[in-house]
Parts: structure tokens; sequence; C-alpha cells
């Protein structure tokens, strides 16, 4: 006789949001229903996060967008599918429509594309959410760019290679689709949205590698 296992319970975005434990110091996510404890980041993924959040804010002010263009803290974002939602690396805000987000005073939650100028997801061992997942919700929600750093070569080899580099991808909407462009070792990262952030992966990864 077969024991019969409880399946997980499966919420909805607003039930998780209803559920999200207040002043958390454990960082969580939606994904298909199930909610998921995200690691806190550390070490290499924590250093290189921090860097790429300074070097972005140089290139905001540089760009004229200083106080406009801003990295929150902390925000979810809501996907068009009704069980999964995303709490970014790192977002970059554009504070001139954000008033047209109906919950983000009340629960920092982002569901307007016209409010994100980029995403960021910095990879680790969940790396086919960032890689697939990810990709799939945050293209079909209109997002225009969405980074992947994928500083350990952690990636499937169809997009880094074989042998494994480490790569940086500026994933770039066009047509609703995005383009995928990698870039590698002393290659200047071009990017549609920061044209002024020219470092090369060798350069943003240097602080981890």
């Amino acid at each position: 006789m077969t024991q019969s296992q409880t399946e997980p319970k499966l919420y909805r975005f607003d039930e998780f949001i209803s559920w999200y434990p207040e002043n958390s110091e454990i960082r969580y996510e939606l994904h298909e229903g199930v909610i998921i404890e995200m690691p806190k980041p550390k070490g290499k993924h924590s250093n290189l996060t921090g860097s790429l959040i300074e070097q972005l804010l140089i290139v905001i002010r540089q760009m004229g967008k200083g106080g406009i263009w801003t990295i929150p803290r902390e925000s979810i974002v809501k996907t068009k599918r009704e069980k999964s939602g995303y709490e970014p690396d790192i977002i970059v805000l554009n504070q001139e429509v954000l008033g047209d987000e109906p919950r983000w005073e009340s629960e920092s939650v982002i569901q307007n594309p016209d409010s994100v100028k980029l995403i960021v997801e910095v990879v680790s061992t969940n790396w086919r959410d960032d890689y697939y997942n990810k990709l799939r919700d945050y293209e079909e929600m209109g997002i225009e760019e969405y980074w992947i750093v994928d500083y350990a070569a952690l990636g499937p080899k169809k997009f880094i290679g074989d042998p494994k580099q480490p790569t940086f991808f500026v994933c770039s909407l066009e047509d609703g689709e995005y383009q995928m462009n990698p870039f590698t070792e002393d290659t200047a990262i071009s990017s549609p949205t920061f044209p002024q952030f020219n470092l090369s992966p060798q350069q943003v990864f240097a602080i981890v590698l």
C-alpha cells in the first residue's frame, strides 16, 4: 500500500502578498503557485550585486537621471501569470511613472512595465529560474531590458558555450521578444538603456574572480 504525499498548497499572487511576513529577513518568491524561500545573497553574490548597484547609480547620475531613476532596496514584480511573482536582485525604477503603480506605496509591488528601466538577476544555483522562467515572464510583461549576470558560469552550455565561461547577458526587448546579447572577457558591454555602462565583464567580475 502506497501512502499519498500531501500536495503543497498553491497560492495566487494576492494570497502570496497577504501571506508575506512583514519585515522579514528572508526573501520569498512565488513560482507557479509555490512559495520559494530564496537564499540570502552572501559572499561573492552579495559583493557583485552591491558593486553593480554602485556602478549603475554612477551611470544614472551621468545620464542626468539621478533622483528620477532609482534602485529600491526591496520590490516584488507581479508577472502576468497569476501564480508567479519575483524579487529581483536589482531593479531600476522610473519615479516619473511610479505614481501609476496602485500597490507600490502599500505593498512594494510593481506590475506596470513602464515603471521598470532594468531588472538584473545575478545567477546562483537556481540558474534555471533566471535563464528560463524569469526571462519568459519579464519578456511577457514587456520589461524593456533584463541582465543575466553569470559570473560563476552556471548556466547551460547552449547559452554560455562549451567550455562554459563567465557571461554577462543583455536581453533587450525588440518587437516583443528578448534579444539575448552575450558579453565575455574584455568585450565592452552594450546596453540600450544605459549606453554609458561600457565596462567589460572582466571589469564587472573582477570583484569576485
